[in-house]
């Protein structure tokens, strides 16, 4: 692998949410994996480096999944016209069954990690099952594919079909042998990832809260999804004030336990000042808020709130891997709460949108999703050649079509200094 090398091309980032960066025909410098600068011409210590060369193509960085289910990629576009718990009952955990068997498992997950190497998202927070070897070669294809992110064993003990069912101490044992086992990857970790309350009993939150401490892993799970959902919160944990207490009482829920939270749609005023308060990450997930029918996300307010957030795709429950198309859906959905909801929210502009789908959501990862110096290196090349018009665009208008128009798969891919292809 190339330690310092350049990119030459119209880079585009966005530094500071809604603020596009616009650098023409210029250079991105990658130096040991992570971004020197950006220059117009080469400074004399780069002079002699190897450039890649692509021309008058856009290079922008790498995409953010905050949050996508890897067992559930086999069946997206089913079932899109269910409501959440319903479509659990009816494809997920059918579905996410099939995983005990290593063959099954082997070959899901390889159709998988091959659409998500082939696609411009650099970074994931992904859902497994609640199989630990099956989460383990998942963890594996993705490591050898050059991918980054998060890989979390699902944990299940209650409200759930007979099939999937852990018991408290097999599901704790389970996640412990996961963590240790886990300790050998180094650009996929571990994330502790409970489905979500109604599935996990009070004593296997407290359990998978203490192995958190214990092995310093991040988590990841839902929230205030669907209105159903959270009434059912309520009957199962009556001490809690709001939906998030139930995930903080255990201890997992931001401060020294960082935190990614799906959805977040009804999440209240105290829920969302905790949410501030502890620097949980929330992952907006738009089409699958549409597909299964749980409401439009306040998205205008967390961001006005100085909320950490980026975008997720949600397969299945959301039908699509691309995250340019999570930016779309993102605008579509908060035109409609401004026109339907609340007039007061204007609706998302395609530089917010960027921001979110890169630095907002690269945060949990740590320094990613921009080209300031210092980042990751992680970037993609989009080729809009295929998107003929008559129109003189500028740079800004290239990009708009490229979100909007193309398939989203990039032409060239670089995920902390090293090319996939």
């Amino acid at each position: 692998m190339e330690q310092t090398f350049a990119l030459k091309g119209n880079i585009i980032f966005t530094p500071v949410c809604g603020k596009l960066e616009v650098r023409p025909r210029q250079y991105l410098v990658c130096e040991n994996g992570l971004v020197a600068g950006i220059f117009e011409t080469l400074p004399e210590r780069f002079a002699n480096i190897p450039v890649h060369e692509h021309g008058d193509r856009l290079i922008l960085p790498g995409l953010v999944d905050l949050h996508v289910h890897a067992s559930q990629y086999a069946y997206r576009g089913l079932g899109m016209d269910m409501e959440l718990l319903d479509w659990l009952e009816e494809n997920a955990f059918p579905e996410e069954a099939r995983f005990a068997d290593p063959a099954y498992a082997a070959a899901a997950y390889r159709v998988f990690a091959d659409e998500l190497t082939r696609s411009a998202t650099t970074r994931a927070s992904i859902f497994a099952t609640v199989h630990r070897p099956a989460t383990l070669l998942l963890m594996d294809l993705l490591e050898k594919a050059g991918l980054r992110g998060f890989v979390g064993k699902l944990n299940m003990d209650s409200n759930c079909p007979d099939y999937l069912r852990e018991t408290t101490e097999g599901s704790l044992a389970e996640t412990r042998r996961w963590l240790e086992e886990s300790a050998g990857f180094s650009g996929v970790r571990p994330v502790i990832t409970p489905r979500f309350i109604p599935s996990c009993s009070e004593t296997l939150m407290n359990g998978l809260g203490g192995l958190q401490r214990q092995f310093g892993a991040a988590m990841q799970s839902h929230l205030s999804e669907n209105l159903s959902e959270i009434e059912w919160v309520k009957q199962l944990r009556p001490s809690t004030r709001f939906y998030g207490e139930a995930y903080s009482q255990p201890g997992l829920f931001g401060g020294e336990c960082p935190t990614v939270m799906a959805h977040c749609i009804w999440s209240g005023e105290e829920e969302r000042a905790l949410m501030k308060e502890r620097g949980v990450f929330l992952a907006h997930c738009p089409q699958s808020n549409m597909n299964v029918s749980s409401g439009i996300a306040p998205v205008r307010t967390w961001l006005r709130e100085g909320q950490k957030a980026g975008l997720g795709s949600d397969v299945a429950g959301g039908a699509h891997l691309s995250i340019f198309r999570a930016m779309t859906d993102a605008i579509q959905c908060s035109k409609l709460r401004w026109r339907l909801v609340d007039d007061s929210l204007p609706a998302l502009t395609l530089p917010e949108a960027l921001y979110l789908a890169t630095k907002g959501g690269g945060e949990f990862f740590g320094k990613v999703g921009s080209f300031e110096p210092g980042y990751e290196f992680d970037a993609i090349v989009m080729d809009d050649s295929a998107l003929p018009t008559t129109r003189q665009c500028t740079l800004t208008e290239r990009l708009e079509r490229v979100v909007w128009l193309s398939d989203g798969l990039p032409l060239a891919k670089y995920v902390a200094g090293r090319q996939l292809f």
